[in-house]
């Protein structure tokens, strides 16, 4: 569980892109979480990272821009 701040800024930074129309910068960033899941599993956090789903979310919203939103 020690990493999962990341993924929280970066929904953050998402959101915000979206909320004021940086489409670019927030298609990036949903690559960015998705890229980040799979460091901290390869990490050695695999367990705790499924546990919470958040690789799981960043694949979604990567996929259906404009929802997926990690809490």
């Amino acid at each position: 569980m020690y990493a999962e701040w990341v993924v929280d800024v970066l929904a953050d930074l998402r959101k915000f892109a979206r909320e004021n129309q940086l489409l670019e910068l927030a298609e990036q960033l949903d690559d960015t979480m998705i890229i980040a899941a799979a460091e901290i599993r390869r990490a050695g956090n695999r367990d705790a990272w499924q546990a919470q789903g958040y690789e799981g979310k960043a694949r979604d919203a990567h996929q259906q821009p404009g929802t997926g939103d990690v809490p």
